[in-house]
């Protein structure tokens, strides 16, 4: 792990439940799965961010966690070419060190959305990918926001994504069980309390942001289009899986749609702070 800058950090990283992700990690690590998938949710990612962020060649941003780079290609590489320097937190070490962040010129450090080891108002922009929708209560993702915004320099924007509650599938598993649809192979780790697209920008709000631009993304059928990947990944050669790939996109388009807050598995919210009087 790359040290951090003295001008950054303010305090030791708090402590979080880095035992849950450790876990996780690991298994994700030996049986290596939806590398198909990954992929897409890269591809949409990414495409987020090259519309939402502007370019600070000497400019600080912060990524809230680091599964993406671990066990994907993640955004890392996309922001280290916008931003003079790319920070990423996570709450597991061994997730930062699968991350491989040395690669990208990158640096990161252990930390806690709830409770940020960094001084006020040190970056230029905040990029969270579905973090904040593992917590068991929406007032943790309003403590999170109000970290992020604390440690947001006036002006700095935050690009969020959370799992959709208008989702018709989200709002049946976040009804069920964590351990029911865990066993059922439904979800690989802990998923928690989150919000639709109207809640959100409420929340969002509420913690001081000025909200520019919001919406829905990853809009193909998951619970369809995942075992397909799985299948695929083993048996199909790469034309096959590079189709794939490129009609799973084509769904994309229903984030214009009157339809778009039900069938986007994740809201994404542009903001910033607002710029000092």
């Amino acid at each position: 792990m790359a040290p951090l800058g003295g001008d950054l950090t303010a305090c030791a990283p708090a402590p979080g439940e880095p035992g849950h992700w450790a876990e996780v990690g690991e298994a994700w690590r030996r049986r290596s799965p939806d590398r198909l998938w990954r992929a897409h949710s890269d591809v949409v990612n990414r495409a987020l961010l090259e519309r939402w962020l502007r370019a600070r060649p000497t400019g600080r941003v912060m990524k809230t966690d680091l599964f993406d780079e671990a066990f994907g290609h993640g955004m890392v590489d996309l922001l280290r070419g916008l931003y003079g320097t790319v920070l990423g937190i996570d709450l597991s070490e061994s997730v930062i060190r699968s991350a491989r962040l040395e690669e990208t010129g990158a640096r990161a450090v252990r930390g806690d959305t709830r409770s940020l080891p960094f001084r006020d108002a040190v970056f230029d922009a905040v990029v969270s990918i579905s973090t904040l929708d593992h917590f068991d209560r929406l007032d943790e993702v309003t403590r999170s926001l109000r970290e992020i915004h604390r440690v947001l320099a006036p002006g700095g924007s935050l690009v969020l994504t959370l799992d959709n509650r208008a989702h018709p599938i989200v709002w049946l598993r976040n009804l069920l069980p964590y351990r029911l649809v865990h066993a059922l192979g439904i979800v690989p780790y802990y998923v928690g309390r989150t919000a639709g697209p109207w809640q959100a920008r409420r929340l969002v709000a509420e913690c001081g942001f000025e909200i520019e631009e919001s919406g829905t993304i990853l809009h193909c059928p998951r619970v369809l289009a995942v075992p397909v990947s799985r299948r695929l990944e083993r048996a199909a050669g790469p034309a096959t899986r590079t189709g794939f790939l490129r009609a799973l996109l084509a769904f994309e388009r229903l984030r214009a749609w009157p339809t778009a807050p039900w069938t986007g598995h994740f809201v994404a919210i542009r903001a910033i702070r607002p710029p000092l009087a």
